[in-house]
């Protein structure tokens, strides 16, 4: 992209990508660095077809023709490129998210396009790093659920069974100090489910802080386990979650205030979004620009795919139909 500098703001980003062949450069720049192969056959031997802004392999075989959207999140989307990376920008750099409404009326497409859109967007944020964290680690869990006081009174006779996070989804964090966070959803608070998610994230030796939950109990032969009470203080030295506490601050902030009501089926692609925007902001030790955020972005939608029966739990429907 040299013929003119990189947009930095979501106004020049419009004006930058409203050229369709702009567009294509840019994705099949981040796709294939080395020059455009079939992805099918892996053949370099392409020709370009600028009509239709796609490429043909030359050898013989089935789905020669080719876009920059096919084998990505993008494919078989109508949507036009400059409206998804109008999307993408917007949703890398929104601090508490955006909602699919406001996307529909951003990019000029139905709610229910945006609303799918924008879950195929949060599958290209999924870092798939499972480096294990090291050094002086945080561990902490929340619920994430309505609040009943902004219920209609049918709809919270049916959801509020019970108190406190009965009826909310667990939720558990892992944040390495100076570094990422990671964020799961787990089926429960015990000790089962949270010392195996710490083990499998935080690697042996570390220092890690947690709460005082009981739940965490056992894991002072593995880590440099030390504890903080919130009944007593929050902070005693270096002894606290609150890395932890400010990442949770920034994903309810999004949930309750931009997106309103999550299914707890979708949780983990809020989670997923919610954690490239942390993991990638800007810090002293590694700034980050819009630009740069939204380009990596681009780069992680190779070789994902959502279709809408996934989406919406159609295909697990079919896989538990008996036969």
């Amino acid at each position: 992209m040299e013929s003119q500098s990189f947009p930095q703001t979501l106004v020049d980003a419009i004006r930058y990508f409203a050229d369709p062949n702009i567009c294509v450069q840019f994705m099949a720049s981040l796709r294939w660095p080395n020059g455009v192969e079939c992805p099918t056959c892996g053949s370099k031997e392409v020709s370009y077809l600028s009509t239709r802004r796609m490429w043909k392999c030359k050898t013989e075989h089935k789905k020669q023709q080719f876009s920059v959207k096919n084998g990505t999140v993008l494919e078989d989307s109508p949507i036009p490129l400059d409206r998804w990376l109008a999307a993408m920008w917007m949703m890398c750099n929104d601090k508490n998210g955006i909602s699919s409404y406001e996307v529909a009326k951003a990019i000029g497409v139905t709610q229910k396009s945006a609303w799918f859109l924008m879950h195929r967007i949060r599958l290209s944020m999924q870092s798939g790093d499972f480096k294990k964290f090291f050094g002086e680690c945080e561990a902490d869990e929340t619920f994430i659920g309505g609040k009943a006081r902004n219920m209609h009174g049918d709809v919270k006779k049916r959801r509020i069974t019970g108190t406190g996070g009965k009826d909310k989804t667990a939720v558990m964090g892992i944040l390495q100090r100076g570094g990422k966070v990671r964020a799961t959803v787990i089926p429960n608070r015990k000790k089962k489910a949270l010392q195996a998610e710490v083990r499998k994230h935080v690697e042996a030796g570390s220092a890690l802080y947690t709460d005082a939950l009981l739940s965490y109990e056992g894991l002072e032969g593995e880590y440099a386990h030390q504890v903080i009470d919130h009944a007593v203080k929050y902070v005693d030295g270096q002894i606290h979650t609150n890395g932890l506490e400010n990442f949770w601050s920034l994903l309810k902030r999004s949930i309750s205030g931009t997106y309103v009501s999550v299914e707890p089926f979708h949780l983990f692609r809020y989670l997923d979004e919610q954690t490239f925007r942390y993991n990638n902001r800007s810090t002293r030790d590694n700034p980050m620009s819009d630009a740069d955020r939204f380009q990596l972005a681009c780069s992680q939608v190779i070789g994902k795919r959502l279709t809408y029966d996934d989406v919406t739990g159609k295909t697990m429907a079919r896989e538990l139909e008996p036969f």
